[in-house]
Order: C-alpha cells, then sequence, then structure tokens
C-alpha cells in the first residue's frame, strides 16, 4: 500500500515536471518566433526614429554629424552645414536622449569609419541626473547583440539588462506601436527628416522664460565620464571635435550648471567649446524660436549659418598657422 502511494506521488511529479518543461518549452519557442518576427520588421522600417538610428549607426558616411537630442535635430540643418563648408553632413540626433545614445552611437559609427567633423549639441541640463536618462536607453537595446561595443552603456540601464535581454522579444515589446508606424508611409508625411533635420514652422510669441528651470542639481557621475569618453574617441580617430550649446529664449541671469563642467572638461582636452546659450543674437530674435529650447525653420537655418561660420574660421586660422610652420 505504502509503495502504491510513493509511485502514485512519483507519477504526479513526473506530470507536473512534464507539464512545467512543455510550458517553458512554449514559452521559449514562442519568444524566438515572436521576437523574431519583431526583429524582422523593426530592421525592415523606412521611417521614423527606429529607422533613422539604425541609418546612423549602419549606414551614414557623411563627412560631418551631428549629435545630441532634440536641440540637435531641429537646431542644426545639415544642408546648410553641406553648403556653407562644402562636406556632405547628416544630423544623428535624436529626441529625449542623453550622452549615453551619443556615445553609444559614436562608438558604433566609430568602428566602420572616421567622419572629418564633429559637432555634439551640449544639451542645456546635460549632466543632471535623472532616472530618465537610463530609461531611454531602451532605444538601442534591438542593437545591443549585434554591436557588442554599446553594451557597456546599455548595461547601466539596470544591473539586469544583459538577463532581460536573453529573451528576443524584450528588445522590441516597448516599440511595437512604433514598429507598426516605421513600415508604413505614415511617418514620413507626419515627422519628415532632411539628413536627420526635423523642422518646425512655428513661432514662440510669448515673452521670454525666467531662468528658474537651472537651478543647481546634482551631476550625475555617469554622464560625465561618458563625455570624456566621447571626446577622447573623437580624438583618438582624429575627428575634429566641436561642442556648442545651443540658443535658448531665457533670461540669462544665470549660471549653467552643466555648461560650467562641460566647457572646462573640454578646455581640458583643448576642444573648442561654443555656448550660444545666452547669444545676444538670439536673445533679441524671438521670431527665431519656436519654444524656449528649440529653433524654428528660420532659426535653424540661422543659427546653421553662424556656427559653420565660426567652424570654417577657424579651421582657415589653423591652416594659416600650419601653413607658417611648415
Amino acid at each position: 500500500m505504502i509503495s502504491s502511494n510513493t509511485n502514485s506521488r512519483r507519477n504526479i511529479y513526473l506530470i507536473l515536471l512534464m507539464k512545467s518543461l512543455i510550458v517553458l518549452i512554449t514559452v521559449i519557442v514562442l519568444d524566438l518566433i515572436i521576437g523574431s518576427i519583431l526583429k524582422t520588421f523593426y530592421f525592415r522600417q523606412t521611417s521614423g526614429e527606429g529607422y533613422h538610428t539604425t541609418y546612423s549607426i549602419e549606414k551614414t558616411d557623411a563627412d560631418l554629424l551631428i549629435f545630441g537630442s532634440s536641440t540637435a535635430i531641429h537646431n542644426y540643418v545639415p544642408e546648410t552645414f553641406k553648403k556653407r563648408m562644402n562636406i556632405s553632413a547628416y544630423n544623428v540626433g535624436r529626441d529625449g536622449i542623453s550622452v549615453f545614445y551619443d556615445y553609444a552611437i559614436l562608438k558604433t559609427i566609430l568602428k566602420r569609419y572616421s567622419p572629418k567633423v564633429i559637432i555634439l549639441d551640449f544639451d542645456p541640463e546635460e549632466f543632471k541626473k535623472d532616472q530618465e536618462s537610463y530609461d531611454r536607453l531602451s532605444c538601442l537595446l534591438p542593437y545591443y547583440k549585434k554591436y557588442p561595443e554599446i553594451q557597456r552603456i546599455v548595461d547601466l540601464k539596470s544591473p539586469y539588462e544583459k538577463y532581460k535581454l536573453l529573451s528576443n522579444i524584450y528588445p522590441y515589446n516597448s516599440s511595437i506601436f512604433t514598429i507598426a508606424i516605421g513600415n508604413t508611409e505614415y511617418n514620413k508625411t507626419r515627422r519628415g527628416d532632411i539628413n536627420g533635420y526635423v523642422p518646425i514652422n512655428t513661432i514662440w510669441n510669448d515673452p521670454i522664460r525666467d531662468s528658474n528651470t537651472f537651478l543647481n542639481y546634482p551631476a550625475d557621475s555617469n554622464k560625465i565620464k561618458t563625455y570624456k569618453c566621447f571626446i577622447e574617441d573623437c580624438i583618438r580617430a582624429k575627428v575634429e571635435l566641436y561642442i556648442v550649446a545651443s540658443p535658448l529664449f531665457i533670461k540669462p541671469d544665470y549660471e549653467n550648471n552643466s555648461i560650467t563642467i562641460g566647457k572646462a572638461i573640454a578646455d581640458k582636452y583643448h576642444v573648442k567649446f561654443l555656448d550660444y546659450s545666452k547669444d545676444s543674437v538670439f536673445l533679441n530674435s524671438p521670431k527665431f524660436f519656436a519654444d524656449v529650447s528649440h529653433l524654428n525653420d528660420d532659426g535653424a537655418v540661422e543659427y546653421s549659418n553662424t556656427v559653420s561660420e565660426k567652424i570654417l574660421s577657424w579651421e582657415n586660422a589653423t591652416n594659416g598657422i600650419n601653413q607658417k610652420t611648415k
């Protein structure tokens, strides 16, 4: 009787084990199938932010690249730099990202080729410590396995990221809607970009904003370290790097913590840092702004002309010095 009960319990355990294995195998198979489908459609996108990131990582070969967040994609017109500097240009910026994203994209690009010039648009809160900067690294998850050089950066998102990425669905689970839209023509008409530049055609009509936005905040040591790595990699690749802070329609009676730190670091590396955040030309021209942080299309063209002219003047001065010393 005891033996019969023991055998019965064993049979129950075996059945439970078999059912658990079947469930596990089903989950793994579904993860592989669904993940494979999502991956296929993600990399088939012909528009939108996902496509733009893929193009930046895998295809652009422009001589001049513009890095940064929303102020990069809305303020820097590649066509203007192309005309003024006589070189090809592309804007690899992306909305809402930080220097973490910039550095990841830089590393993938430098593995393929070395651009002649890089402009890093410096966000007014570049070194602000906030969780959102880490959360937004999720946009790089589809590239994690293919590009080992970005893994250390993506791992900053959380200590468990490498384990989550054992799943084939996880890299795309927050992008299903954008993948669907990116495989249609909708994004091209809704938010078309011109070599990465996205124009804004509105004019800011409100008064100049008070400067209480830039109160002191704790700096993120990971961001500062990544910023230094960005500079070092450009120097190592012999890329001419310019770090530029865009105009702001904010009263200039403040000290910006990030800009102060960023400029000091750039100076140590002998890298040019252009600060237009308090530039009087733009402060006196509200017609150039779409909002307090972004230029409209007219402002972006004017600003791109200003920046390209400054870069050309530096290059001409450097060439002149080099010629005299030869």
